[in-house]
């Protein structure tokens, strides 16, 4: 028996450990219920609406600089009345009217410089539109793998914070249960001592998966725009 005892425990041990290494988390992803996350961070997160509104105006810029062409022009007037007359020798006496040609003259004037830089000026407006609406589109993908990852870190948390209730609560039964034996000397001092340590480290680890689980929640919270408990 004492040969036995050893391999006994070395086989339990195993089969622990393979009980441990077989839990999952992925069974509690709802992946639903993700994409509503990621959903909801494209419609309320401020950063996802900066890139909308620079392909907004972007686009804007298109037919505004189709319109400026009419910039290039400057029309005038001028307007020389028919029975204006002026003194045409000082001390003569003698009127005239000054004008070869009376009334309204009109006339159009190009800028030639900006007449040649529209066309660019116009490839220019619809490529920077183009770059607006990629840039937004890539950010949609970097916004949607940041929700997955809070996401998944959050179901992690909670699953952490599971483990590590079910801890303490397994080593407060071991602690009451030597506290007994203690009590009835069956054991030492050391070996009550070393479970009321264990206990208390449990405990630790639970306090510390609660506050791990609040500030996961919190940065889900924030990239999504809403509380988790609005998005069903």
């Amino acid at each position: 028996m004492k040969k036995i005892a050893p391999l006994s425990l070395l086989f339990l041990a195993f089969f622990g450990f393979q009980a441990s290494a077989q839990e999952t988390i992925i069974g509690e992803v709802n992946y639903q219920l993700l994409q509503k996350y990621i959903e909801a961070a494209k419609e309320y997160f401020p950063r996802k609406k900066i890139f909308d509104q620079k392909v907004i105006s972007a686009q804007t810029a298109i037919p505004i600089n189709t319109v400026s062409y009419l910039d290039i022009l400057n029309a005038s007037y001028f307007y020389r009345p028919d029975n204006s007359t002026v003194i045409t020798t000082p001390g003569s006496g003698n009127l005239a009217n000054p004008y070869s040609v009376n009334g309204f003259q009109f006339g159009v004037n190009i800028n030639i410089g900006n007449f040649l830089q529209k066309p660019y000026m116009g490839k220019k407006a619809r490529a920077e539109y183009k770059v607006a609406k990629l840039e937004a589109q890539e950010y949609d993908n970097t916004l949607a793998i940041e929700v997955k990852k809070r996401y998944y870190n959050y179901v992690q948390q909670i699953a952490q914070l599971k483990i590590n209730t079910q801890s303490v609560q397994d080593n407060k039964n071991v602690a009451d249960n030597l506290k007994y034996k203690f009590e009835k000397g069956e054991i030492s001092l050391d070996t009550y001592n070393q479970s009321r340590i264990n206990l208390a480290s449990a405990t630790t680890g639970k306090i510390q998966s609660e506050v791990n689980l609040l500030v996961a929640k919190d940065a889900l919270e924030e990239i999504i725009g809403k509380p988790l408990s609005e998005i069903k």
